[in-house]
């Protein structure tokens, strides 16, 4: 991070980490390991009703027999799951062929997928079925016998993998479909993060029975948890409550930011106690911020105000 201004964080709003349960449930994110059977809207809909909430939203769709890593915004939170249905994902595939093409030609083929891709969503895709492209990190074999291999691969959000399979068959003369998928990671998250439905319907009745909230505290993530990927920009206490009106966020305003940010970036906003206080696009790299830092103009353009007004006080006037 570039160190930009001196701030002295006031007594307002909560860190993250020392949000109350209740806090939580109204702004947090629950990964869960789906199961082969309900769609992703399907899983936010029954956790929904039985953690008897307003409002879930789910962090990337899978299709009903695909298993694995699927984030659940609670509340407010779900205003930036966004972020989470465009995250790379990382997945476990098994590829059932037409006929064995070989094991080294496998391999090879797999280089020959690894970057950019053309893709057409399938029939069954939840999306406008148009040419798109997404990229492939890395494809990893992990075994192969006879017809089958299982590989992981790591890639673009709204990666078709069952559309990857297809097209490294028909590349390989030999035919291929998707057998079986599990999401191993979402963003930051992993298989090791997640939880059942069933687990976390009993981890919920278990803090409403006993008021005990370490049943349930230990599966309530921060919405912050969501953005760690994201650059960030930290901001004087005296920006925030303009910013959570929908102001664009200016030089005067920054205290420190991600070396890595880029002009267009989508960055996330943070109060000093590294509080989410919106999205917002990038309009100056992080270098012309240190370079510069008593110029006047924004840096960044909100696009998603997080953070409920009133939380800090206002410190700005109107015109």
């Amino acid at each position: 991070m570039y160190k930009i201004s001196d701030t002295v964080s006031a007594p307002y709003g909560t860190p993250p980490g020392e949000r109350s349960v209740e806090q939580l449930m109204e702004s947090s994110v629950i990964v869960i390991n789906k199961q082969a059977g309900p769609s992703s809207h399907q899983v936010a809909a029954w956790l929904r009703d039985s953690f008897e909430l307003k409002q879930t939203g789910h962090g990337g769709t899978l299709d009903p027999n695909v298993t694995g890593v699927l984030p659940i915004s609670i509340g407010r939170a779900s205003k930036v799951i966004k972020v989470m249905q465009e995250s790379s994902k990382e997945y476990v595939c098994l590829m059932k062929h037409g006929k064995d093409p070989g094991k080294d030609r496998i391999a090879e083929m797999f280089t020959k997928f690894t970057g950019p891709l053309y893709q057409i969503p399938p029939l069954q895709a939840a999306v406008k079925r148009e040419l798109r492209i997404r990229r492939v990190y890395e494809i990893e074999m992990l075994e192969h016998k006879s017809q089958s291999t299982l590989f992981r691969v790591e890639c673009e959000g709204g990666t078709y993998i069952r559309n990857l399979c297809s097209d490294i068959g028909s590349a390989l003369g030999s035919g291929a479909h998707m057998e079986q998928l599990i999401r191993t990671k979402s963003g930051p998250f992993t298989l090791e993060d997640s939880v059942s439905l069933i687990d976390a319907h009993d981890k919920y009745k278990k803090w409403q029975d006993s008021g005990d909230s370490s049943h349930i505290s230990s599966i309530l993530k921060p919405l912050e948890s969501m953005l760690v990927d994201l650059p960030l920009i930290d901001v004087k206490d005296s920006a925030v409550d303009a910013l959570c009106h929908g102001a664009d966020l200016g030089f005067p305003g920054v205290v420190s930011v991600s070396k890595s940010m880029k002009r267009g970036q989508l960055v996330s906003i943070r109060t000093a106690r590294g509080e989410a206080i919106a999205l917002a696009r990038a309009t100056v790299n992080a270098d012309e911020i240190a370079q510069n830092p008593k110029s006047k103009g924004k840096v960044a353009r909100l696009e998603r105000v997080i953070m409920e007004r009133g939380t800090y006080p206002r410190e700005w006037k109107s015109k």
